[in-house]
């Protein structure tokens, strides 16, 4: 009886995800006519944050009431009513560090992750919804500046520093994070010249599964993706046609629904530059990548599949957020809000952060 009714519940829910899904891309489809009774469109419902001078790159949705988001001046901030209200939880003494990604694996469990050089680079994590929080790393190497981290569950995870020696660094956790190890480097290709990752969006770092895990680059004559398939011991790197040969164009993003099916999303991040090809997409692991048909209009930072479905994401950036529901094979924008980063629940709870303290919920 519980294997049926948890049955009815994943269709039901695939169900409502179509009807979003359909909605969505009629928004941008065919213009309503004057007669047409109102419907109710897809959206993104801002919340009040009440942190307007925080840029947040750091989100972390747990369910369709429960989020995490992290930024700037060391800010972290909860939310368990769907965003009505919000909690900072901010590490004490955090003040001058830039929080750029948090992975939370339930409303009292998370760990963030501060970028910079040097002891600018540190990690925290909570066991108490962020009412004390622990400081289980600090880096000590002036080589290094950490970017992203990931989780493959709660015990095991990683976080990816900018090459040092001429090779990205893979810091591992098997306990939460609460203890953390540099794994040798042994099994990763040697960093092109500039090669680095973009702490733009907590997504140059992804799971999926309990031991696959893909690496986004940019800032050299080649925008790559590497790939492990051992939890970070050894290391395949491929070519992207996303734009490169600058250091502010490149993969800034993936997102992977499972160990085959992937997007990468980014392009150049200065906004009087052109991005053309700023998505594309794997269907066998990240060993090859080919362009969207049709792209999304300038550089995203953000990708997040859509709960439920095999062929429907979002692509979010600081000109708007795009829709694809062809798996990555063309895309079309549904909202010119400015939003780094998307990151979506099983239960239907997507979420975008960005800039000025802005967060939203997708409603429908």
């Amino acid at each position: 009886m519980g294997s049926t009714r948890r049955t009815g519940r994943i269709r039901s829910r695939a169900a409502a995800m179509a009807v979003c899904v359909a909605a969505l891309a009629a928004v941008t489809a065919v213009p309503a006519q004057a007669h047409e009774p109102e419907r109710r469109v897809p959206h993104w419902e801002l919340k009040d944050t009440g942190a307007p001078e925080t840029r947040f790159r750091g989100l972390a949705a747990v369910s369709r009431t429960t989020a995490w988001v992290a930024g700037t001046g060391g800010t972290v901030l909860r939310t368990t009513d769907a965003g009505a209200t919000w909690r900072n939880v901010s590490p004490p003494g955090a003040g001058e560090l830039q929080f750029r990604d948090v992975e939370a694996f339930d409303a009292r469990r998370a760990v963030v992750l501060a970028i910079g050089e040097g002891e600018a680079s540190r990690v925290y994590r909570t066991d108490d919804g962020g009412a004390t929080w622990t400081e289980s790393f600090r880096n000590t190497d002036p080589k290094a500046f950490y970017d992203c981290l990931a989780f493959f569950d709660h015990r095991h995870g990683l976080a990816m520093s900018d090459p040092v020696d001429g090779r990205f660094r893979i810091l591992s956790t098997g306990d939460g994070g609460r203890t953390w190890k540099v794994l040798p480097d042994g099994g990763m290709p040697a960093a092109q010249e500039g090669e680095a990752g973009f702490a733009a969006s907590g997504q140059c770092l992804v799971t999926s599964g309990p031991k696959d895990v893909w690496l986004a680059t940019g800032g050299a004559a080649r925008a790559r993706v590497l790939h492990s398939a051992d939890r970070g011991h050894t290391w395949t790197a491929t070519d992207t046609p996303l734009p490169a040969g600058d250091p502010a164009r490149g993969v800034f993003a993936l997102a992977f629904r499972d160990r085959a099916h992937g997007l990468a999303v980014g392009g150049d991040f200065r906004p009087d530059q052109p991005s053309p090809n700023a998505a594309a997409r794997t269907s066998d692991g990240g060993r090859t990548w080919r362009p969207a048909a049709a792209a999304p209009p300038a550089y995203r930072s953000g990708v997040a599949w859509l709960p439920h479905s095999r062929a429907a994401a979002l692509a979010v950036g600081p000109t708007g957020t795009d829709l694809t529901t062809d798996a990555g094979r063309t895309w079309r924008t549904v909202d010119t809000g400015s939003y780094d980063t998307v990151d979506c629940t099983r239960d239907h709870g997507c979420w975008a952060a960005g800039e000025k303290g802005r967060v939203a919920r997708l409603e429908h």
